[in-house]
């Protein structure tokens, strides 16, 4: 099985945490770097905010002066710089996609855990290639190329289920996502069944359903996915996707996540009752 490449986004995003940190301890503003390095005034907050896509070692050699770094946290900052600038394996897709959710691509990408809810659709690290089809053609207005982009990015991020480190996902879904017919009886039974195999035959997977009859639960207003990470300095992060847009949520409120995400746990079926379940809709269809 294929090793996992470093994500550039997540070591963009530890360089930016690392650039926040060192500036606190020294006690100086943004602008106040900005002055001493006769850079414009919105660059040190730029490079803080993860937003650089290519930083400059030569950046980070300046801010190690100014910060008066060891050599140790120099030759990090100038690591994570370069691994920064690498191209993932989504860069090809880029001008088709969101920035927010390349980022999430990028932060997927090197995961260690993902927990997942799911309200009305089949999540795209487990869907099939005609599900994932289906599912972009009829809820946006893509030419048959984009479609076909899509659903090659889908395919590319679920390597991680099958890399030789692999995510632990945890997915708890709505009954309606796998209620609700997509792209026909046919497709939405292979879709289901495939969804099933990959219960079965993963071990890093976990797969629960809440029923219909269990009423309403913290999910009702729509799907996320809390994120966690191998590094312990790579804080986790939440990525919430709705027709308005994507965004990500970080800080102390992602624990707000992980307890809605408890509670929707404790709500779904069991694993093994899960499948049951499952099996019913398939045959329903």
């Amino acid at each position: 099985m294929p090793e996992r490449a470093p994500s550039p986004t997540l070591r963009r995003r530890r360089l930016s945490s690392i650039l926040r940190e060192l500036r606190d301890a020294s006690g100086m503003s943004a602008e106040e770097v900005a002055g001493r390095l006769e850079w414009g005034k919105g660059k040190p907050l730029y490079l803080e905010s993860g937003q650089g896509v290519r930083p400059s070692p030569h950046d980070m050699s300046r801010l190690a002066d100014l910060y008066g770094v060891t050599e140790a946290q120099r030759e990090e900052l100038m690591e994570l710089a370069r691994a920064a600038r690498l191209k993932g394996w989504w860069s090809p897709f880029s001008k088709q996609l969101s920035l927010v959710y390349t980022t999430y691509i990028g932060l997927e990408a090197e995961a260690a855990a993902l927990r997942a809810f799911q309200l009305a659709m089949i999540p795209g690290l487990v869907q099939t290639e005609e599900y994932a089809r289906a599912l972009i053609s009829g809820s946006t207005e893509l030419s048959a190329d984009e479609v076909e982009q899509r659903v090659e990015v889908r395919a590319k991020r679920q390597m991680i289920l099958t890399a030789d480190d692999p995510v632990k996902l945890w997915l708890v879904l709505d009954e309606a996502a796998i209620r609700r017919i997509v792209g026909g009886p046919d497709v939405m039974r292979a879709q289901l069944q495939h969804l099933m195999e990959l219960a079965r035959t993963l071990p890093h997977l976990r797969l629960q359903v809440v029923p219909f009859g269990g009423g309403a639960h913290p999910g009702v207003v729509g799907a996320f996915t809390v994120l966690r990470f191998p590094h312990a300095s790579d804080a986790p992060a939440v990525y919430i996707e709705s027709v308005g847009g994507q965004l990500f949520v970080e800080g102390g409120d992602v624990e707000e996540y992980d307890d809605a995400f408890d509670r929707l746990a404790a709500a779904a079926l069991p694993p093994a009752d899960t499948i049951t379940l499952i099996t019913a809709a398939a045959s329903d269809l």
